[in-house]
């Protein structure tokens, strides 16, 4: 197998469903490491049917067609992180991480506990909440939850910033090396987003922009994250840089579609051109 090399690639293998809309998921994951000057590599879980209106169909691949992709990638192109997306259910984290744990022990994983879409709609198994808690969040580099998964995932209140930096605590003990507790679901003008880690705190605030044009922001930020990890920049410099550049994507979002649009994923091409 390629390893974890001294001079990082920027390779990112991202493990995670795929968004028929083009907004979310794989597709939202693969077109921000690549903006960003990584190398998307990908291990799709499931399929959904899903447009800016809602979800309208979820099938997860056999969990043997996940492994397949995880192993065939590693042993080839190798990578210089992990992110995950939706698992889905209790049997898919469990596989994913045996496979991980087996294969690429060492490599910074990025999770994003994808519970519930942007949309409303749930996407993971009530029982797979557990899963996450004792399997994926232990050792990880990096855990990026909303301020909604945050309070599932830490059984903690996460209304406003101190919420948010209590939950950042709990995950941090429950075995994280770092957690993101982001605030876009937070009351306010002013959007806290919480960085902890076993070396400190960074709060990052911004001004909230009021649009309809939020699906995929939180798969974009986690990959845009791991997009900086793997490319050997420091956590609080890999989350500060994706979080200027979903920022410049929402800013810049083309206002497709009826529902909840997605971001302009290539707005630094756009600011080049003109």
């Amino acid at each position: 197998m390629s390893e974890l090399t001294e001079t990082p690639k920027g390779r990112v293998l991202i493990i995670a469903g795929s968004d028929s809309g083009g907004a979310a998921g794989i597709q939202a994951d693969i077109k921000t490491v690549t903006m960003l000057g990584g190398f998307a590599m990908t291990a799709i879980t499931t399929v959904t049917a899903q447009n800016t209106l809602g979800v309208h169909g979820v099938w997860p691949l056999p969990l043997e067609a996940v492994e397949a992709q995880i192993r065939v990638t590693l042993s080839d192109l190798g990578a210089d992180a992990i992110k995950t997306g939706l698992l889905v259910d209790t049997a898919m984290i469990e596989r994913v991480a045996e496979t991980l744990s087996e294969i690429a022990p060492d490599l910074p994983r990025v999770i994003d506990p994808v519970m519930v879409a942007t949309s409303g709609d749930r996407l993971l198994n009530v029982n797979a909440i557990e899963a996450y808690q004792s399997i994926l969040i232990p050792g990880a580099a990096l855990v990026t939850p909303n301020a909604i998964e945050a309070a599932i995932l830490t059984q903690k209140e996460v209304a406003d910033l101190d919420g948010q930096r209590r939950a950042a605590e709990a995950l941090l003990e429950a075995g994280a090396k770092g957690a993101l507790v982001k605030g876009g679901h937070v009351e306010g003008k002013i959007l806290y987003d919480v960085l902890q880690t076993v070396d400190g705190e960074w709060i990052f605030e911004g001004e909230r922009i009021e649009t309809r044009s939020t699906h995929g922001t939180g798969c974009t930020l986690a990959s845009a994250s791991a997009a900086g990890l793997a490319l050997g920049k420091p956590i609080d410099q890999a989350v500060e840089q994706g979080r200027d550049y979903l920022r410049g994507a929402i800013l810049n979002a083309p206002g497709l579609g009826k529902g909840h649009g997605p971001v302009a994923h290539n707005w630094r091409l756009k600011d080049q051109q003109s």
